[in-house]
């Protein structure tokens, strides 16, 4: 996780500041619904941050909806051909596949962020 997140139960939210409206805001991450907050310091924008996500499950609740976005463990990225090709190598090289490869490397990355 990154030092503009914040965390409340199972959501992850964004944090930024407009400089124009001299204000901080955000989303939470990870829902298949738009759901932000803001504030006018950090304290305010933790608080809403926190009733936006109980204001949220309560919604899915009364819609009968999960409040998490599913995701199905796969997913495209654009690489350089270059970086494909030695990613693939190294892959065979250490007898697994390009699949195994990524995933070991994002595990490693967000091992070292949890």
């Amino acid at each position: 996780m990154t030092d503009n997140m914040l965390k409340y139960k199972d959501f992850y939210g964004s944090v930024e500041f407009s400089a124009i409206d001299e204000c901080f805001f955000g989303k939470i991450i990870g829902t298949t619904d738009l759901v932000t907050f803001e504030g006018n310091s950090v304290d305010e924008l933790k608080k809403a941050f926190t009733e936006a996500a109980e204001d949220y499950l309560v919604m899915c609740k009364e819609a009968g909806k999960e409040p998490q976005k599913s995701y199905r463990g796969s997913f495209n990225i654009r690489i350089s051909p270059e970086l494909h090709r030695t990613a693939a190598v190294i892959a065979n090289k250490e007898g697994i596949s390009l699949n195994a490869f990524v995933e070991r490397a994002i595990f490693d990355e967000i091992g070292a962020l949890v």
